[in-house]
Parts: structure tokens; sequence; C-alpha cells
């Protein structure tokens, strides 16, 4: 870096002003690998977020189902499922993480054909006084 003196219009003397900057250490190959490990980690865990909200879903079935309201219970788990279907169908294979269980039209064709046959049973099995 190079400073002006200040000394006037004749005055053209300057002087030179070397500036450090700190460099950090490079990583060694633990820290790298720590790093690369923490990543693929997270990574896992974003690809099976479609997974997770599916399994939310049935988790709400199986609370509905617990507190005696069986019907509804049936009729979001049929939900959770034709959810499954839709996102199966949609995401790419590199993203559907747990939903991919053998190809795709035979993930969605099963995941379908089960929240049609649980819609069905709740829809045609009489409540028996519950709602």
């Amino acid at each position: 870096m190079v400073a002006s003196d200040g000394g006037g219009p004749g005055n053209n003397v300057t002087r030179h002003v070397d500036v450090v900057v700190p460099v950090a250490p490079s990583p060694t190959n633990a820290e790298r690998a720590r790093r690369l490990r923490r990543a693929r980690v997270r990574r896992w865990y974003v690809m099976q977020i479609p997974y997770f909200l599916v399994l939310a879903i049935a988790l709400l079935a199986g609370i509905l189902v617990l507190v005696d309201r069986w019907r509804r219970g049936a009729f979001v788990f049929s939900g959770a499922l034709g959810f499954a279907a839709v996102l199966r169908a949609l995401l790419p294979t590199s993203r559907a993480g747990l939903l991919q269980v053998r190809g795709r039209v035979f993930d969605v064709a099963t995941l379908a054909a089960l929240a049609s046959i649980v819609l069905w049973m709740a829809l045609t099995i009489d409540p028996l006084g519950t709602r």
C-alpha cells in the first residue's frame, strides 16, 4: 500500500506501508471429514422432509383414532396416503427420501390404491354412534 506524505505540491515523497493480512490456517483432514459428515447428515434430514410430513399426518390420524374419532382418523390417514402418493409422483427420485420403495409407478399406484381402500372403508362402515 502506498501513502502520500502530504508535504505539499512540490514534495513527491511516498512511503510504503506493509499491510499484513492474517491467513487462516488450512483445515486438517479430520476437520474436513467432520464438516463433510455434518453436511451429509443435514442433507439426509432435508431429503426426508416429505416423509416426515406424511408421518406427521399419519400420527395425527393415530391420535384421532385413540381419542375415539376413528372415522375422522381413517379419513386423515387416507389423506396421508394420498399426500404421499402425490409427493412420490411429483418429487424427483433424488428428493423422495424414504417415500421411495420401488419404482415411481409402483410406489404411486400402491399408495393411491391404499388411500382409496382406506377412504372407501371410512365412508362405507357404519359409524356405530361415533362421529
